[in-house]
């Protein structure tokens, strides 16, 4: 006799969320027709991979996402991060000088390029950058 009990079956830590993300669409288009995943798809599924700290596969999807979408901030900003977590520092601080390049007022790119001069070994050109992340987050330096 087999045992038909499915909640006796233990998935240990669920579906890996690139798994999830793929298998929202796994019907759209009918049996057997592939799908095509659309650069949105690729960017929810980064920031899954992101989220679940699988930060090599989510730079592999962003970095096909900027190439698509190139103009856009939030993409690009997530795989100067994606590089950073995953110690590609010279790739991050690529990624972030572009980003401050287009929009110098982006705070927190600012602060990340800082972190990544920093984490490079090379500070006394991280400090300006962490300075005017600073400014931008409020917080000036007391005047003594």
């Amino acid at each position: 006799m087999t045992d038909n009990n499915f909640n006796g079956y233990l998935a240990g830590d669920g579906v890996a969320p690139d798994r999830w993300a793929s298998a929202l669409h796994l019907f759209d288009n009918g049996a057997g027709v592939p799908h095509e995943e659309t650069t949105t798809e690729r960017w929810e599924r980064a920031q899954l991979l992101f989220e679940a700290r699988d930060y090599i596969g989510a730079a592999r999807l962003l970095a096909a996402v900027v190439e698509e979408a190139p103009e856009q901030t939030g993409p690009r900003l997530l795989l100067a991060r994606a590089y950073y977590h995953s110690a590609q520092l010279r790739r991050a601080e690529e990624q972030l000088r572009v980003i401050v390049e287009r929009d110098p007022v982006e705070h927190y790119a600012h602060l990340m390029l800082g972190r990544t001069l920093q984490r490079q070994g090379r500070p006394d050109e991280a400090t300006p950058w962490l300075r005017m992340a600073a400014a931008f987050a409020g917080e000036f330096p007391d005047d003594e």
